[in-house]
């Protein structure tokens, strides 16, 4: 009797190993299907990016003139209706700009570089340094042996115990949704990024590559264009009314890019590892979500809820990335995160090595229990 329940517990153990390694090549294969996949839309097509970018340009143009004129004839409410779509188009602009800093939106560097820096006046965005930020984040995301740079900073469940407690309120707080996204993005915006030195995750173990003189060469370049484009437009129109236009606007779009940038990768089936098990590959196909919003709320984000093929193939100009979705079996049988699903991945704060997900900070507490 005891030999058959041994010879059966052996079965069962053989059936469940090879049913763990069947899933994985079925996972291998699908991830080379996809990357293959991805190739085939690479590359800029001229006439859409410059249809985009001025259809986009002319619209956030003709929507601030408009507020303007209205606050100058004492209609401030109906100026201030305006701003959300004036954001929004500023988060389509964002998308373009950061097309531009991957070299996807255009075949000539210096045609990226001059668009992107052109566009950082308005989101107020020095463009070099946060071009060489950003790609850096793509390069070692979901390495938890690379963090800390362009991205939200995020410590395991066992550095969060290692720190002192004083630093383990400082994250708790850094980590709160209101801190994070509602203070903190447009502080990023108006604020941290006039000194991009003092930006770096304040967790972050490393803050290297990236030379003072260029990110400062970045900076104060934006920033005197800043001064010479809003303090025109103060001399024009009275600072008071280019404040109400324009603060507000860039407010909503920050808060709204960094909500976007937070739950493309701080969800609950994210994807870390160490070295050698992390790949480029993997991290970015099942460490970056499928944000999927309504047809409207992808024209104003640039489809950048389709973020884990651009983390895979940032040479996908935004305006292909449906394409590359909608043509793909492996891709369409991914998980999507709907919006109602993306409320719940603000408790989240911390990744479990163990269970291999983010977790909140309750449920830290109750495991602890």
């Amino acid at each position: 009797m005891s030999h058959s329940l041994t010879a059966a517990a052996e079965a069962a153990a053989t059936a469940v190993k090879k049913l763990s390694v069947d899933a994985k090549e079925a996972r291998t294969a699908a991830l080379r299907r996809i990357v293959e996949h991805c190739k085939q839309f690479q590359g800029a097509d001229l006439r859409r990016s410059i249809s985009q970018a001025a259809t986009s340009l002319l619209l956030y143009f003709a929507l601030v003139a408009a507020m303007i004129a209205l606050v100058r004839f004492g209609q401030w409410g109906l100026a201030l209706l305006l701003t959300p779509v004036a954001g929004g188009v500023l988060v389509k602009l964002f998308t373009i700009q950061h097309d531009c800093g991957h070299g996807s939106y255009f075949k000539s560097r210096r045609a990226n570089d001059w668009l992107g820096l052109a566009i950082s006046v308005l989101t107020f965005t020095p463009y070099s340094f946060w071009r060489d930020a950003h790609n850096r984040h793509h390069a070692g995301s979901g390495d938890l042996d690379r963090r800390g740079i362009g991205a939200v900073d995020t410590l395991t469940v066992e550095e969060y115990h290692a720190l002192p407690k004083v630093e383990r309120i400082m994250y708790r707080i850094y980590r709160h949704p209101v801190v994070l996204v509602v203070i903190g993005a447009p502080f990023y915006f108006f604020i941290l990024q006039r000194f991009p030195l003092a930006s770096a995750p304040p967790f972050a173990k490393t803050y290297s590559g990236l030379k003072a003189s260029q990110i400062w060469k970045s900076v104060v370049s934006l920033n005197l264009a800043l001064v010479a484009v809003y303090g025109g437009l103060a001399w024009a129109f009275g600072a008071g009314v280019v404040a109400l236009v324009i603060l507000p606007s860039v407010t909503i779009a920050a808060w709204a890019g960094t909500w976007l940038f937070f739950v493309q990768h701080q969800y609950e089936d994210a994807y870390w590892a160490r070295k050698p098990e992390w790949t480029y590959a993997e991290a970015a196909i099942y460490g970056s979500s499928h944000y999927h919003l309504p047809k409207l709320l992808r024209w104003f984000t640039g489809n950048i809820g389709l973020h884990h093929i651009h983390h895979l193939a940032s040479g996908i100009p935004n305006y292909r990335l449906p394409e590359c979705y909608k043509t793909s079996k492996d891709l369409l049988a991914m998980p999507k995160l709907t919006i109602l699903e993306s409320f719940k991945c603000a408790r989240l704060a911390l990744w479990d090595e163990a269970q291999r997900k983010m977790i909140s900070f309750r449920a830290l507490k109750e495991a602890g229990a």
